[in-house]
């Protein structure tokens, strides 16, 4: 008999998620690209929905309808088959928790979004790893390890944090070798950066399968990531039963106004769309002249690979950058130790990074 409450098994497996740092020695401006977070911010109607809101003292509407009314009419789709989170990270947890207990697996690529492997584990289940193929998903690798205990499986296109996709029509080959009773959760947060002719969210598979669900957030290029707002589409029968494991006012007033107003601007979504494709193209280049390798992104960040030589390491270029105000992403959790994710900045601290990276490369790790 245990002298104290004890976790149930699985929950001390976890490893917690922890952020991208946000600070830098003192005395330096700080430019956080370690979250990807739009430099852009949100559209200035969803600042003006969030100051002007009020009844703070009222409940929110437990089912988000006018949120979901408004992802509805831009995306097509019925509102009934909608689900609002708070982020999508809540919403990949609560479709664990619905579909996977003890027992179960829970299936996902190599260097997929750490959420995954929590959210199975916290639901009881076992989380089986597939590896990958030049920083790409594999889905002959994740069929494979798909057996009768697997009850999920986790894509995330484009993937966090290598920057890189599969074409739809690998998503079509991948969902056509699962069996029915397995749901494939399409992860698409970054999908608003993608123009790519052979990519696609999901949309069309979600319509016309039973078992697929896609998620996305406006925490990217919507830039609400303090607000916490995500949303989700699926069957009807999933939608159900998610919505019975849902709490029932996980969204604020204050965070579904701001979705409204962002969902509804796209001018200004097409403003971070076109910054992200301007800067992403400059940094790969001018980052690759100084010899450093640039995993091809579409995405609003890239994963920059570090030599192994003493001195010109991904952890020496943290702490040379961090000297310099300038924040990016260790990647150690993902299993890519030798390599840091930068987010799509300003034109000032895109301009910053390239020319610390120029020093650093020329003097290694001395500021």
């Amino acid at each position: 008999m245990s002298v104290r409450p004890e976790p149930r098994p699985g929950v001390m497996q976890i490893d917690a998620y922890v952020p991208g740092k946000s600070k830098a020695a003192g005395g330096v401006k700080v430019h956080k690209l370690s979250s990807n977070e739009t430099p852009l911010g949100p559209s200035p109607k969803a600042i003006e929905a969030v100051r002007t809101f009020d009844h703070l003292e009222l409940y929110p509407d437990g089912s988000a309808t006018k949120l979901r009314e408004a992802i509805g009419a831009k995306y097509g789709l019925d509102p009934s088959r909608i689900i609002c989170g708070a982020g999508s990270d809540e919403l990949l947890s609560l479709l664990a928790y619905t579909y996977v207990g003890p027992g179960d697996e829970g299936a996902f690529s190599e260097h997929g979004f750490l959420v995954y492997r929590i959210a199975i584990l916290a639901a009881g289940g076992t989380p089986v790893v597939a590896p990958e193929k030049d920083f790409h998903a594999d889905v002959d690798a994740i069929l494979a390890r798909v057996t009768e205990k697997t009850k999920i499986v986790f894509l995330t296109n484009p993937n966090n944090p290598t920057g890189t996709y599969i074409p739809f029509d690998e998503v079509k080959r991948l969902h056509a070798g699962l069996p029915p009773h397995v749901v494939l959760v399409l992860d698409a947060a970054y999908a608003e950066y993608v123009r790519r002719n052979d990519y696609e969210a999901g949309l069309e598979l979600v319509a016309t399968a039973e078992n697929v669900v896609m998620t996305r957030t406006f925490s990217k290029i919507y830039g609400l990531a303090n607000m916490r707002v995500g949303w989700m589409v699926a069957p009807a029968h999933i939608a159900d039963a998610v919505n019975r494991v849902r709490g029932p006012f996980n969204m604020n007033g204050p965070a579904m106004a701001a979705g409204i107003a962002a969902v509804q601007d796209e001018e200004h979504v097409a403003k971070a769309f076109a910054h992200n494709e301007q800067w992403l193209a400059w940094l790969t280049k001018e980052i690759e002249a100084l010899g450093l390798k640039v995993t091809p992104s579409v995405a609003n960040f890239m994963m920059i690979h570090f030599p192994e030589a003493a001195g010109q390491t991904a952890k020496d270029a943290d702490a040379f950058l961090s000297s310099r105000g300038l924040i990016l992403r260790r990647i150690e959790a993902y299993g890519i130790p030798n390599a840091l994710r930068l987010t799509v900045g300003s034109e000032e601290a895109n301009r910053l990074v390239v020319e610390a990276l120029r020093d650093f490369m020329k003097g290694g790790n001395h500021a």
